[in-house]
């Protein structure tokens, strides 16, 4: 079931194999009532491709054994999803809200900013979340229908020893782990790169007072690259969608009507409304953005190096410091603390670098990665092990339920198959 949960839970990312667009859209299979087309079972096994690092050209045959098991899986989806919609499973507006904003997170970490994201997918933040809305609220239907249905079930003493016992020869062995924070200095920009896009996006609104048409101006000078192309229109969109400041003068206007220049955390904007229906409104922006310059790099260099020094003054407080200057706002009211992480997945090489030259308790010199300048503190260190009874219970046990829960969710699964239409298409 795991590789059925990453592929729910996914959010597509679109890589760079080049493959996909040039097939006609057809059906992969029909489930029931419904249908998955293979552009959707290809857009799901780029995304799984790209997990697992698999290149397409490179390893077609390992491609296409990940394409039948996605579509397996593509399938067990749908007879899940209207499994739980039989069983009149609902869940909370706020926790899809929720969980969509953590897995869009997680992908602006992994690309390292959300220019890069909307790059990716060609598409505006807000528009990510409107396409991908409706797949993080089916994910949480299945998973509310399997705590459900499979949330009573509980394992003895007996079972988790006979669990260990039997598989305690293929168990991962405990890798080494850290338990780090960090404080984080940005790479903004400073005033000279705001005066420049300042001075910018007030030429083009005197262009746009002058007359000249909105549209084509945002697809000759928008920054943005998921909308430009469309003469900046974004598409309808409701409060939570974008940024504050920005929705607060949408969300002002009437059809037609273009604003004065509006500043967030992107760069500016000029915005045009073009249409209401109910609470949604439908607008067009031109986005020219606040970008660094090398003497922006420079000068955050120098601030984390000051911060730095600040920790030869035996009264230094690591926390305190991270709560006043650290720019990770994930982190910096615990102080910066990042938590607990296996050395080997963690993603930041740079980050495994310093870690390795620390003792418990030590801090690193100032380092550089895409998301900005670090200092990091090694706060624990735990040396790979074998795990065993004695010290791993909890986690043992947790195994030992997950795979009882495993088997009779497959059992239960095998059963619903049976009452759904399913024909699988020729390739």
């Amino acid at each position: 079931m795991k590789k059925l949960f990453c592929i729910i839970s996914a959010i597509f990312i679109v890589t760079g194999y080049g493959i996909a667009q040039q097939v006609l859209d057809k059906i992969a299979a029909v489930v029931g009532d419904d249908i998955i087309l293979q552009s959707e079972l290809m857009q799901y096994s780029l995304n799984l491709a790209f997990q697992y690092k698999i290149d397409p050209r490179k390893n077609p045959d390992q491609f296409e054994q990940l394409q039948r098991e996605t579509l397996q899986n593509l399938i067990n989806q749908k007879i899940l999803v209207a499994k739980a919609k039989e069983d009149t499973i609902e869940v909370d507006e706020r926790q899809v809200d929720t969980v969509l904003e953590e897995q869009i997170n997680r992908m602006i970490q992994q690309l390292g900013s959300e220019k890069k994201l909307e790059e990716q997918l060609n598409m505006s933040i807000s528009k990510i979340k409107r396409t991908f809305r409706e797949d993080v609220r089916k994910n949480l239907m299945v998973e509310k229908l399997q705590q459900t249905k499979f949330s009573q079930i509980k394992i003895t003493r007996r079972e988790i020893e006979e669990f260990y016992n039997t598989m305690k020869d293929s168990l991962p062995e405990l890798k080494e782990i850290v338990d780090i924070s960090h404080i984080l200095l940005e790479i903004k920009a400073g005033k000279e790169s705001e005066r420049v896009a300042r001075e910018k996006i007030d030429e083009l609104l005197q262009r746009v007072k002058q007359g000249e048409k909105f549209e084509d101006l945002c697809r000759q000078y928008s920054e943005d690259p998921g909308n430009k192309d469309r003469g900046g229109e974004i598409g309808f969109m409701q409060r939570g969608d974008f940024v504050p400041e920005f929705e607060e003068v949408a969300f002002l206007l009437e059809p037609g009507e273009i604003s004065d220049i509006v500043k967030t955390r992107f760069g500016f904007h000029i915005i045009q409304c073009i249409d209401r229906k109910g609470d949604k409104i439908n607008v067009r922006h031109l986005l020219i953005r606040l970008e660094a310059n090398p003497g922006d790099e420079s000068a955050t260099e120098e601030q984390i190096k000051a911060i730095r020094a600040m920790f030869d003054k035996p009264e230094a407080n690591f926390e305190e410091l991270a709560k006043q200057y650290s720019d990770d706002a994930t982190t910096k009211e615990q102080g910066g603390h990042i938590g607990k992480f296996e050395v080997e997945n963690l993603q930041e090489r740079e980050f495994v670098t310093a870690i390795q030259q620390l003792k418990p308790g030590e801090l690193s010199q100032p380092f550089k990665t895409r998301f900005g300048w670090h200092i990091l503190k090694l706060n624990e260190r735990q040396e790979p092990r074998k795990i065993s009874l004695q010290t791993d219970w909890d986690k043992i046990e947790l195994w030992a339920l997950t795979s009882k829960r495993q088997n009779e969710f497959n059992k239960w699964l095998d059963e619903a198959k049976k009452d759904v239409y399913v024909d699988i298409k020729p390739n």
